[in-house]
């Protein structure tokens, strides 16, 4: 068996990952190596030690022209990264990353790691399951210090529109994260770059990303910044904020019109990531459909929906 020789050095282990990936594409067998245990989470881990990518000794001279055709950037003569593609979002976030093959992996979608035969690509299921959590805590901080004075059903109320499924592919929606998603053949085909779960669930991986590349600081300056405009309405509409049934009905009963109906209209995906659809009946004519995890959640979506059109034909 002929030696190893290391054709690629990193200190990601990420783009590693995707330098195998490619060399496997052209059918050059490639295995990675480093001075470290890995980790459940692909962090940048160039305090300790740098990963490696190993050919065979008689393909060494065609790995290294393959890496150097799909090389864009160099630094010191070392390849730094084999694509940038994602430099919009990094300056729409206003944070660049150090380890920026973290927001790939934030930005992959599992029908994509299931297309790839490599195994060098992994979804962003993890991140999510993180961001979420880190976006829970912080959210809840902001309020806790913004809202002293508000008792705790008003701050979960709050909070829990905040951090909701329509909130969060709002926010996706507004940075364009769609377009810098990196789907399968068939999501791509389904329209998932405007899907609201797949938008949200996209969002929290991004925010884990900024957590783990730049610390609870960098979180912290991205939903502080994200969030300004929802915690000013959230201030402007006192305990009552995030309840737009209330204010649906409210606006309705003010306009001599009955109370709106609530139907079901569908629900999608497995039953422990299932999206439900409902429609805003008005007068016997729906103004609205709501999408939510919950169907609570997609009942305030629709009212928020339905208060917006209502409003604006006046």
């Amino acid at each position: 068996m002929s030696a190893l020789v290391v054709i690629f050095r990193t200190h990601s282990d990420v783009e590693a990952s995707i330098v195998r990936g490619l060399l496997d594409s052209h059918g050059v067998m490639a295995v990675i190596g480093s001075d470290v245990p890995r980790n459940i989470f692909p962090m940048s881990i160039s305090a300790m030690g740098e990963v490696r990518v190993s050919v065979r000794e008689e393909q060494a001279d065609e790995a290294r022209r393959i890496i150097e055709g799909h090389r864009t950037e160099l630094q010191n003569g070392r390849v730094v990264r084999l694509r940038d593609e994602f430099e919009p979002l990094q300056q729409a976030i206003c944070y660049r990353f150090r380890d920026r093959g973290l927001l790939e992996h934030a930005m992959t979608h599992t029908s994509r790691a299931n297309e790839d035969l490599s195994g060098g690509v992994a979804d962003n299921e993890s991140l999510e399951f993180l961001g979420d959590a880190v976006l829970g805590f912080l959210i809840a901080d902001l309020l806790f210090k913004e809202f002293p004075d508000h008792d705790e059903g008003a701050k979960s109320k709050a909070k829990a529109m905040l951090v909701s499924t329509a909130t969060l592919a709002r926010l996706a929606e507004r940075l364009n994260l769609g377009e810098h998603l990196l789907l399968g053949r068939g999501e791509e085909k389904t329209g998932g770059r405007r899907k609201q779960a797949l938008l949200a669930d996209s969002y929290e991986a991004l925010i884990a990303a900024l957590y783990l590349d730049g610390g609870v600081d960098a979180a912290r300056a991205f939903v502080a910044r994200e969030f300004g405009d929802l915690i000013a309405d959230v201030r402007r509409a006192g305990a009552s904020a995030g309840d737009h049934k209330s204010a649906l009905q409210e606006y309705l009963q003010s306009h001599n019109q009955p109370l709106p109906e609530y139907r079901l209209a569908g629900a999608h995906g497995p039953d422990h990531r299932k999206l439900f659809e409902i429609d805003v009946v008005v007068n016997g004519t729906v103004v609205a459909r709501g999408t939510g995890t919950s169907k609570k959640e997609a009942e305030q979506e629709g009212a928020r929906l339905a208060i917006e059109r209502l409003t604006s034909m006046i």
